[in-house]
């Protein structure tokens, strides 16, 4: 779709907008700390799909520095800004991959890296007790890991039938309030 600039602008005022009060709304409801997150970055396929992978990144950035300078919840902000913010932007990229295996391992090695930067964050950053992730002397993080690795890729099978959902009942909605 061929925005006009002032258009492409609006559009993306609008998503980032919204993308922010999801995120900052974990600060309201606690409980959404990591699904508010989710559903604000997949707001973004919109962005890339109508305006292209610049404006993503571009909203990305913009929904990020709101969230951490202004947002309650730093959990959520920085779940945004590490991984939830900027993946169904990049997933445009990693889809196209036609080797199923390399384009899942390069998605697994991208969460996974990232799911350990989280970790590191709580305890340094955010100053967790290291004794929360440990139940009868075992650590959770190594057993949640496999489980977090699932429901990443529960994650990335959704974002993708949102986009074609997107695509195929939304994006005519859009092209006619913009009259093309």
């Amino acid at each position: 779709m061929l925005l006009k600039r002032g258009e492409r602008t609006a559009f993306c005022g609008m998503i980032c907008a919204l993308a922010a009060v999801l995120v900052g709304g974990a600060g309201l409801f606690p409980t959404m700390t990591y699904a508010l997150p989710a559903i604000a970055g997949a707001l973004l396929i919109a962005v890339v799909m109508e305006v292209g992978l610049k404006w993503g990144l571009a909203c990305y950035a913009v929904v990020g520095v709101l969230t951490l300078l202004i947002g309650t919840d730093k959990e959520s902000a920085a779940l945004f800004c590490l991984l939830f913010g900027y993946y169904p932007v990049l997933k445009s990229r990693l889809d196209p991959i036609r080797n199923r295996v390399v384009r899942w391992v390069f998605k697994l090695l991208l969460f996974n890296v990232v799911a350990v930067c989280l970790w590191l964050l709580a305890l340094y950053v955010f100053h967790v007790p290291e004794e929360t992730f440990r139940v009868a002397g075992v650590s959770l993080q190594w057993l949640l890991l496999p489980a977090a690795n699932a429901i990443f890729v529960l994650y990335d099978l959704a974002l993708g039938g949102l986009a074609a959902f997107y695509w195929q009942r939304l994006h005519p909605v859009v092209e006619r309030m913009f009259h093309r």
